[in-house]
C-alpha cells in the first residue's frame, strides 16, 4: 500500500517537473523575439548607402547584418534569394524600404516598424513587398497553422510503422509510401482546396514529403535501433524540442542564440525553410535545408534497414524433446 502512495508521488512529482520543463522551452522563445543578426541590405550611392548602413549597425547593435549593393536590382534580387529579408532603397526621391513577407510577415513588420523616420521628417518611408504571401494568407498564419499536422501525422506514422509493421523491406515501402501520399495530398489541401499556398503543385508536394519522410523515418529508424526508447526519443527530439525551436511562424534570426541554428537542424526548422523557398522563392535558399532534411531522411531509412535486431519478432520456440530423447540425454 506505501508503495503505491509512494510511486504515485513521484509520478505526479515528475510530471510536475516535465512541465515547468516544457513551458519555458515553449513559451521562452516566442517571448524573446527580437532580430540578431538579422540580413539586410543597403542599396544606392556608395557614400550614402555606407553611411546609413554604418548607421543601422551602430543604432542597434547585433541586430542587423548589413550588405551594401549597388542598386534596387541587387536588393531585389538579394531579398529573391533568400539573401536578404528586406532592404533599403536610397534614391533620388529618397529612401523605400523593400521586403519579402513570404519570408516571414513577422520580419517584414519589424523591417517597417524600424524603417519608420527614415524618411525625413519622421515620416515612414514608403514599403513595397517584393515577394508577398499568399492574398488568401497575408499574415502566415495558416502556412504555421497548416505546418503542424504534417508534423503530428510524421510522428504518428513512424511510431505506429515501427510498433505495427514487423519486417524491415515492409517498413521501408510504409514509410516511402506514407511520405509520397503526404506530399501529393499535403500540397492538394494546401493549393486547390485552402488555397493558401502558391507556387508549384509538384515543388510544394516534393517539399512536403520530404518533410513527411524526414520525420517518420527518423522516430522509426531510432525504434529500430533502440527498440521502445529510440522511437519514444525521437518524438521528444523531433516534436518537443525541435517545434518550439522550429520559428515556422517568425524567422530563426528572431530567437535567442543560438537556438535560431539549432531549430534549422532539426526536421520541422528546416521543413519549414524548405517549404517557404519551394513555394514563394523557386527553391532558393533551401540548400542547408535539403541537406539537414535529407540527412534525417537516409539516416531514418538506414537504420530501418539495417534494425533486424529490433522487429519485435517472438522468440523461436524450441521444441520440447520426446521420450526417446529425454531418456538418450538422462543416460547420457
Amino acid at each position: 500500500m506505501r508503495r503505491n502512495w509512494a510511486l504515485g508521488f513521484v509520478v505526479a512529482l515528475a510530471l510536475v517537473a516535465l512541465q515547468a520543463l516544457l513551458v519555458p522551452l515553449f513559451a521562452g522563445p516566442a517571448t524573446h523575439l527580437a532580430p540578431r543578426h538579422l540580413p539586410i541590405a543597403v542599396a544606392g550611392p556608395a557614400p550614402a548607402a555606407n553611411g546609413l548602413a554604418h548607421q543601422l549597425q551602430a543604432e542597434r547593435p547585433g541586430a542587423f547584418d548589413v550588405t551594401v549593393v549597388p542598386d534596387e536590382a541587387a536588393a531585389d534580387a538579394a531579398i529573391r534569394q533568400r539573401e536578404v529579408y528586406g532592404a533599403v532603397v536610397i534614391g533620388p526621391a529618397g529612401a523605400q524600404l523593400h521586403v519579402a513577407s513570404a519570408a516571414s510577415p513577422i520580419v517584414a513588420t519589424l523591417l517597417t516598424q524600424a524603417a519608420a523616420g527614415m524618411g525625413g521628417s519622421g515620416q515612414a518611408v514608403p514599403v513595397r513587398d517584393v515577394v508577398p504571401t499568399d492574398p488568401k494568407d497575408p499574415r502566415g498564419a495558416g502556412f504555421a497553422a497548416g505546418f503542424l499536422p504534417l508534423t503530428m501525422t510524421g510522428l504518428l506514422a513512424g511510431v505506429l510503422i515501427f510498433f505495427l509493421v514487423r519486417s524491415r523491406g515492409a517498413r521501408l515501402f510504409a514509410l516511402i509510401t506514407f511520405a509520397a501520399l503526404a506530399g501529393l495530398a499535403g500540397a492538394a489541401v494546401q493549393q486547390y482546396w485552402l488555397d493558401i499556398l502558391p507556387g508549384d503543385y509538384w515543388a510544394v508536394a516534393a517539399a512536403l514529403g520530404l518533410v513527411a519522410l524526414a520525420i517518420a523515418a527518423t522516430v522509426a529508424g531510432l525504434g529500430a535501433l533502440l527498440g521502445r526508447p529510440g522511437a519514444a526519443l525521437g518524438v521528444l527530439g523531433v516534436f518537443l524540442v525541435g517545434n518550439p525551436l522550429s520559428a515556422v511562424a517568425a524567422a530563426p534570426e528572431l530567437l535567442p542564440e543560438p537556438w535560431g541554428a539549432v531549430g534549422q537542424d532539426l526536421p520541422i526548422g528546416a521543413g519549414a525553410t524548405l517549404l517557404r523557398s519551394a513555394a514563394y522563392f523557386d527553391w532558393d535558399g533551401s540548400r542547408h535545408a535539403l541537406i539537414v532534411l535529407g540527412a534525417y531522411a537516409i539516416g531514418g531509412l538506414l537504420l530501418v534497414a539495417a534494425g533486424g535486431r529490433r522487429l519485435g519478432r517472438p522468440p523461436a520456440q524450441t521444441a520440447p524433446a520426446n521420450g526417446t530423447e529425454r531418456e538418450r540425454a538422462l543416460a547420457a
